[in-house]
């Protein structure tokens, strides 16, 4: 039987998963934490620290003297990563992550697990409760889009995507084209998901999740598929088959049976026009990592 808390076994699942890292900030932003360092209250001991009173947390360094605040998921963690005794303060990670903004921290550093957090990350962590904060941006006139399949399929991208979307059963497919841009150097990838009622936290969630799959220097566009609008929901539903599908039930599958396969096509086949397209709806937009 495992001594591992929640935590640190949601920390191992992501660490090897990332359709599990949204699951792994939710929970850490829902637990105590442990630093290194002692406040100026009295008393040793689980107590309240009273407000005024005066913290002081370690900070170490890494190799090239980068100031990093180690910070740990039990009592257990910290002590494996210390040769000797010292004092320590607990409280939730969120509370944490507010006093030190602007500063590098790692969790569980002697752990095989272990997670760096850069304070753009904290930031959106504490806003949104994900490593990415998405941004909506919106087209202001319509706008002719060439659109495809890319040859380089992000296959790890999407087989995280479609494992973070079999937790979610509101979503009932999922697509992925290739969109190139008039003002755009390089093409980006669009995920079109499908699904019922408010689907934006997982867009969101699925943002996080591509920013840490997608092949390097690729943005990534979230669009809501929904049925009888025009734009890139029509495109999708008429001309790609979704690379995932919510599977309970054969309704499901007879409403998406008979889409058109996908057809592969390189950069240069799109810019000489694949599909043309006017696209008028918002697109959701990781703000970070995709690019």
């Amino acid at each position: 039987m495992s001594d591992q808390n929640e935590l640190e076994h949601a920390l191992e699942r992501a660490a090897s998963d990332p359709s599990s890292r949204p699951n792994f900030y939710r929970i850490l932003l829902e637990s105590e934490v442990f630093v290194l360092g002692h406040s100026n209250a009295p008393g040793e001991g689980y107590a309240e620290i009273p407000a005024g009173a005066k913290l002081s947390i370690v900070h170490w360094e890494k190799k090239d003297g980068t100031p990093v605040i180690p910070f740990f998921t039990s009592l257990t963690a910290l002590r494996q990563s210390l040769k000797e005794e010292a004092r320590f303060l607990g409280m939730p990670a969120r509370s944490l992550f507010e006093m030190v903004k602007g500063k590098t921290l790692v969790l569980n550093p002697a752990s095989s697990h272990g997670k760096e957090f850069f304070p753009q990350e904290i930031e959106s962590l504490l806003a949104v409760g994900l490593n990415q904060a998405p941004v909506q941006r919106v087209v202001e006139k319509p706008t002719q889009v060439l659109l495809g399949q890319p040859s380089n399929y992000p296959t790890q991208m999407v087989a995280s995507i479609k494992m973070l979307l079999a937790r979610h059963p509101n979503v009932d497919a999922a697509y992925l084209c290739l969109m190139q841009e008039p003002t755009a150097q390089t093409p980006s990838l669009v995920v079109g998901l499908s699904g019922n009622g408010d689907i934006s936290h997982v867009m969101a969630e699925a943002g996080s999740v591509a920013a840490d799959t997608v092949p390097r220097g690729t943005p990534v566009d979230f669009v809501n598929v929904i049925q009888g609008e025009k734009g890139m929901s029509d495109y999708f539903i008429r001309n790609v088959e979704p690379f995932y599908r919510r599977t309970l039930g054969t309704a499901i599958k007879g409403f998406f049976s008979g889409r058109k396969a996908n057809r592969s096509i390189d950069t240069d086949t799109l810019r000489q026009g694949a599909a043309h397209l006017h696209v008028e709806q918002p697109l959701v937009i990781p703000t970070t990592g995709c690019s």
